[in-house]
This record gives structure tokens, sequence and C-alpha cells, in this order.
């Protein structure tokens, strides 16, 4: 008769942020819950997958207007992820444990960073499918209308494409959730505020820091003279109006 064998080790969180997207992606929280509470790792493996998968998407939607648009979109969009993960885990620390999950700043942080990491894998992902569309519309010419609808089209595009990534990111982290809350309905909970505060900063913290593609009539610039002139959901507004009903 064999005797018992021991069991085996739990699987060793490997170095590097090239070996944390498969368990990200994955939503393997056995890992990730190691990953969390190693003291360094987690930020720079989350912060890699943000610059770079961001970066690749921003440079794909600038093309559209110039390649100095797309550098500037490049810097900006990994910018924005991080203001807008930033703002939203303090934002959690708080709301959290009012909404029955007892979770540390630090905790609230990299949480919410791996959940920004995803939806930057995401953007990252569909890239090149964002280039070809930059590449497919018209170029900006003489005609006025042209360059206004095609605008309006890269703008719609951009804004459901970041709205699935936001929230597959963060629905992808829900089994991390659920073994951190002490039942899935207030891990549920926690997801909703989530996703509210990643939406109502992310839009906020986008509009300032706009341009992406740069508007037609207007110079490339890293950012608007008048930054926080309008507001995002009036722009959107009127774009899917003009796509819906064109002048």
């Amino acid at each position: 008769m064999n005797p018992p064998q021991a069991a085996s080790p739990p699987h060793p969180v490997a170095a590097g942020p090239g070996n944390l997207l498969g368990p990200l992606l994955r939503g393997d929280t056995d890992y990730l819950l190691r990953w969390m509470a190693l003291p360094v790792r987690p930020w720079i493996g989350s912060l890699a997958c943000i610059v770079v998968g961001a970066g690749l998407y921003g440079a794909a939607v600038g093309l559209w207007r110039s390649p100095l648009q797309a550098v500037y979109s490049a810097v900006k969009l990994p910018l924005i992820l991080l203001l807008t993960a930033t703002g939203n885990a303090l934002l959690n620390a708080v709301l959290a444990p009012l909404l029955g999950l007892a979770i540390t700043l630090r905790q609230s942080l990299v949480c919410v960073l791996a959940g920004f990491a995803i939806s930057a894998v995401f953007l990252g992902g569909i890239a090149p499918v964002l280039a070809f569309e930059t590449w497919s519309l018209p170029a900006l010419g003489a005609d006025a209308g042209a360059n206004r609808h095609a605008f309006y089209i890269l703008q719609t595009t951009q804004v459901a494409a970041i709205a699935i990534a936001g929230f597959a990111g963060n629905a992808r982290l829900f089994q991390l959730l659920s073994r951190l809350a002490p039942d899935r309905q207030v891990a549920r909970r926690v997801l909703l505020a989530w996703l509210l505060g990643n939406f109502l900063l992310g839009t906020q913290a986008g509009w300032i820091l706009r341009p992406y593609f740069g508007t037609p009539n207007l110079p490339v610039e890293f950012l608007r003279t008048h930054p926080l002139e309008g507001n995002f959901f009036e722009s959107i507004g009127t774009a899917v109006r003009h796509l819906l009903a064109p002048e």
C-alpha cells in the first residue's frame, strides 16, 4: 500500500508582469490573493499592463489626426486610467466598509488597479482594430461635413470600446470580491459602486484631458486651452444625434 502523498504546495506567484496576465484574465482568485499580499509586485504588474495596453490604444486612436496626436494620446490614455483608479480607490476605501466589505486602502487600490489592468489589456488587444478604423476613415480634407462625420464615428466608437473594457475589467474581478466579501450580495454592491465611480470619475477626467484624436477645425495640442468648457455627455449626445439623423 503506497503511503499517502503530501498535498502539493500552492502555485507560487511568478515574477514579472507578463506572468500576471494569465491569472488576471482568468480571474484566478487563489493566485491573485497571494499576488495582492506581496509588497511591490502588484503595483509593477498593474502599472505595466495599464501603460502598455492603454498607450497602444491611445496611439491607434490619435493616428487619425497626426503622428503627434498619436503620441499625445498614448501618454494621456494611461494617465486617465491611473487618475481614475486612484480616485476610485480612495472612494472605495470609504464606501466598501459601508457596503459590508472590510477592506484597507491598500487592498482597495490594488483591486482597482487590477481591474484597470484587465481593461487596459482589452484596449491594447483591440488597438489594431481601432488603427484599421482610423486608416479606413476619410482623411482630413476641405470637406467640413465629411470631417465632422468621421470625427463623430471615431468618438462614439472610442466611448463604446472604453465602456466595454471598463465593465469587463471590473466584472472579471467579481470572483475576487466574492472571496474578500462575506457573501456575494455584498460583492455585488461593491462591484456596482466600483462601476459607478469609474464611470463618473473616468468621464470627467477624460473630458478634461481631451483631445485624443483631435477636432478637425482645432489645432493639434496636448490639452485644450479651456478644458472645463462643455461636458462629456453633451459631446457624446451631439455625436449620436448626428449619426442617427445626419444633417
